[in-house]
C-alpha cells in the first residue's frame, strides 16, 4: 500500500448451483491464496456464494438461508486477514430480494450494495427474482449492516485507497452508479458481474471496462462468473480485468479458471483527479455519498504490474509503427501551417549528423511535401567546428544529398577563434565558454541564413534536452519553430529507425542507421583521432533513465523516493540503485536549475502528454528550489 500501490485479485472461484456450503468453501480457500500472494482487496463474482443461474430457486427460503449463513462463515473464517473480499449473494431485505455485494473485513460486513440496473430482455430475466434499488433512498440498515448503493470505503491510513461498487448491467446502464461514486471519491470502482460469453462480447466489455476507467479516472475492478454456472442455455468464461485510467493491468483469459491480480496505483490517479479541471466533485454530484471507513496497515506492495523502460515507446511492434507515423504528420503539419502563416520562403536548420537535427530535417522534406513545394526550399545548413567529426559531418551531407535539399557548408572556425580573441578568452581553456561559443556561432549563423533566404529557422533541440537544460540559453536553445520540441531523445531513435524502415531512398537508409549507431554528442570538444570524445550520456546520464524520471516525476507528479522504487523495478538487472540514485538526483538538480531556459521556449507542436512549454503544460517559476526533492533522495542513502 505504500506509495499508494494497492494490490487487488479478482477471482473466480469453481462453484455448484445452489450448494452454498461448497461455493463458500471454494471462496475461502481463493481467499486465502489470495491473501498469501499480498492482494488488500479480493473480489468474487455476483452472486457467487449461490450462483448466477438459480433461477426460480432464488426464491426458496433454503437457499436464502443458506447464502446467509455461508456468507457468515466466509466472514468468520477470512477473519484474520488484513484483506477485504467482496462476495455476491441474494439478500432479502424489507419483503423484497436484492442481488447484493457484501464487504467483508476482519470478521464483519462493513456494507451491502444492492444492483441497481436489473437486465430483463434477451437471456436475461432478472426482475422475475430481484427487486432495483430505488437510489433515491440514501441507505437503509440490515441487520445492523448499512445497506444501499451510496456507500465509498475509505481507508484510514491511506486516503486515496478508497472504492465503491456497481454490480454487472449498473455498466450497461446509459448512467452507471460508478460516475456519482467517482464524483464523491471513490478511486477504485468494483463491479460484480455474471456476464454469459457470445461471440464478440468479450471485446465489448474490455472496451466498456477500460473506458469507464478512463472517464472517470479510476481504476476498475471487473470479476465475472465462470466455471460451475449453469449451461442449461449459456456458458460464463470467467472474465476477469483490472483497469487503470483507460489502460488495462491484467486480464484473465476465457475460460481458464485464474484468477487476475495486480496494483492500482491509487496516488496516481488522485494526481490525475486533481490536475483535470473537468473532473468537477460538486456541481456534477447528484446525490451525495455515505463513507464506511476501514483500518488497514500499511506494508510494501510487491509490485506485479508492467512498468516499462521507455514509457514514450509503445510497447507492441504494431502500436509503435502507427504512433511514429502519427508524430511524424503532427510534426510535418504543425511546421507546415507555420511557414504557410508566416509566408516562410525557406525552412533553415543546422544539420549536424546527429539524431535530432536529422529527425528535424525530416519533418522539414515532409512539411513541404504536404505544402507541394521542392525540398530545395530547405537550407540545411552544416558548420563545422573544433570537435565536428568526418564521420557526422559526412552523414550530415549524404541525407541532404539523398533528400535534394539545399545544402551550404560554413565553416565557424575562424568566426569563433575570433570571437575568443574579441572577447580574451584562451583557446586551450576547453570550458563552457568553449563550447557555447560554437553553440551560439552557429545560431546567429542561422538566423542570418534564413533573414537573407526570407525563412524560418528550425529548431532541433528534444524535450529530454530541455528537461536537463542540456541546451546552450541563445545558442541551439533559440530558433522561430521547434519541431521537436515534445519529442524526448528515447522516441527520436525510434522515429528515426521507422523512417529508414519505410524509406525506399537507398543513400537516405545507409546514413540514417549510420546516424543511428553514431554515440549522441554535442561535438563541441575536439576529437581525438578522428573519433568523438565528448558522450552526452556520460556526463548527465542515460537518457532511458532521465525519460523515465522525466514521466513518472514529473508528468505523474511522483515523489522522488517513488520515482526511485519505480526505477529499480524497471531497470532491475540494467542499472544498479547507486546508478539510479546519482542520475535521479542529476536529474532534479538540473530540471530544477535550468527552468530558465524553458521559461522562454520558442513555439513548437505538442505531440505526446508530456511537454515543458511554458504556454501550455508546465509553468514554473525559474527560482524554484529543489530542496525538497533531494532532501527526500538523501534520505534513500
Amino acid at each position: 500500500m505504500k506509495d499508494g500501490f494497492i494490490k487487488i485479485a479478482a477471482a473466480t472461484p469453481e462453484i455448484k448451483v445452489a450448494d452454498c456450503d461448497y461455493n463458500s468453501k471454494q471462496i475461502i480457500t481463493l481467499a486465502k491464496t489470495l491473501a498469501k500472494k499480498g492482494v488488500r482487496l479480493a473480489v468474487f463474482p455476483e452472486l457467487c456464494i449461490t450462483g448466477y443461474t438459480c433461477q426460480d430457486l432464488f426464491f426458496q427460503t433454503a437457499l436464502l438461508d443458506g447464502a446467509k449463513s455461508a456468507l457468515n462463515d466466509i466472514a468468520k473464517k477470512l477473519a484474520k486477514l488484513d484483506m477485504i473480499t467482496v462476495v455476491g449473494l441474494p439478500v432479502a431485505h424489507n419483503g423484497n430480494l436484492y442481488n447484493c455485494a457484501a464487504v467483508l473485513y476482519h470478521g464483519e460486513v462493513l456494507g451491502y450494495v444492492p444492483k441497481q440496473y436489473l437486465p430483463n430482455y434477451n437471456e436475461f430475466y432478472e426482475m422475475r427474482h430481484f427487486t432495483a434499488w430505488n437510489w433515491e433512498n440514501s441507505f437503509e440498515i440490515h441487520d445492523n449492516v448499512p445497506f444501499g448503493t451510496d456507500f465509498i470505503f475509505r481507508c484510514e491510513e491511506c486516503e486515496d485507497f478508497s472504492f465503491g461498487i456497481e454490480l454487472c448491467e449498473d455498466l450497461w446502464a446509459p448512467c452507471p452508479p460508478s460516475g456519482n461514486l467517482a464524483l464523491n471519491g471513490a478511486n477504485i470502482i468494483l463491479n460484480l458481474s455474471a456476464s454469459n460469453e457470445m461471440i464478440g462480447k468479450s471485446e465489448y466489455r474490455r472496451s466498456l471496462v477500460t473506458n469507464q476507467s478512463a472517464r472517470l479516472i479510476a481504476g476498475y475492478v471487473y470479476c465475472s462468473a465462470g466455471e460451475g454456472e449453469s449451461t442449461q442455455d449459456l456458458v460464463f468464461s470467467g472474465h476477469n480485468i483490472i483497469a487503470e485510467n483507460g489502460s488495462v493491468l491484467a486480464e484473465s483469459k476465457l475460460f481458464s479458471g485464474e484468477y487476475t491480480i495486480s496494483e492500482i496505483d491509487v496516488n496516481k490517479l488522485a494526481f490525475e483527479r486533481r490536475k483535470n479541471t473537468s473532473f468537477v466533485t460538486g456541481k456534477n454530484i447528484y446525490h451525495q455519498i455515505n463513507a464506511i471507513s476501514f483500518s488497514m496497515s500499511l506494508t510494501d506492495t510487491e509490485l506485479t504490474r508492467f512498468v516499462t523502460r521507455t514509457p514514450f515507446i509503445p510497447y507492441s511492434t504494431d502500436e509503435k509503427d502507427k504512433r511514429c507515423e502519427l508524430i511524424l504528420a503532427m510534426q510535418a503539419n504543425g511546421l507546415k501551417k507555420r511557414l504557410m502563416h508566416t509566408n516562410a520562403k525557406t525552412a533553415v536548420l543546422g544539420i549536424s549528423g546527429g539524431l535530432d537535427s536529422t529527425l528535424a530535417l525530416l519533418v522539414c522534406a515532409n512539411a513541404m511535401q504536404l505544402l507541394s513545394r521542392p525540398m530545395t526550399d530547405i537550407v540545411a545548413v552544416t558548420m563545422p567546428c573544433f570537435g565536428t567529426t568526418k564521420r557526422t559531418k559526412s552523414n550530415a551531407v549524404k541525407i541532404c544529398e539523398a533528400l535534394g535539399v539545399t545544402l551550404r557548408e560554413i565553416n565557424i572556425t575562424d568566426s569563433v577563434k575570433q570571437h575568443f580573441k574579441d572577447i580574451g578568452h584562451d583557446i586551450n581553456d576547453l570550458s563552457v565558454v568553449y563550447e557555447n561559443g560554437q553553440a551560439r556561432e552557429r545560431t546567429k549563423v542561422l538566423m542570418n541564413v534564413a533573414n537573407q533566404t526570407g525563412g524560418l529557422v528550425i529548431g532541433t533541440g528534444d524535450l529530454s534536452e530541455l528537461a536537463l537544460g542540456w541546451a546552450t540559453y541563445n545558442g541551439d536553445h533559440m530558433s522561430m519553430y521547434g519541431v521537436n520540441c515534445s519529442i524526448p531523445k528515447t522516441l527520436i531513435k525510434h522515429l528515426v529507425s521507422y523512417y529508414s524502415k519505410n524509406t525506399d531512398n537507398k543513400q537516405l537508409k545507409e546514413s540514417l542507421e549510420d546516424i543511428l549507431d553514431t554515440p549522441v554528442s554535442p561535438e563541441l570538444l575536439p576529437a581525438k583521432d578522428g573519433e568523438i570524445t565528448q558522450k552526452t550520456e556520460d556526463l548527465v546520464g542515460p537518457y532511458e533513465l532521465h525519460d523515465f524520471f522525466l514521466y513518472n516525476g514529473i508528468r505523474w507528479g511522483f515523489a522522488p523516493a517513488k520515482v526511485f522504487r519505480l526505477a529499480l523495478y524497471a531497470f532491475d538487472g540494467a542499472y544498479d540503485r547507486e546508478t539510479i540514485l546519482k542520475w535521479l538526483k542529476t536529474f532534479y538538480r538540473r530540471f530544477f536549475s535550468q527552468q530558465f531556459k524553458r521559461s522562454c521556449l520558442p513555439d513548437g507542436p505538442k505531440v505526446g502528454s508530456v511537454t515543458l512549454s511554458p504556454r501550455g503544460d508546465w509553468r514554473m517559476p525559474s527560482d524554484a528550489c529543489a530542496a525538497l526533492w533531494l532532501k527526500q533522495l538523501e534520505n534513500l542513502e
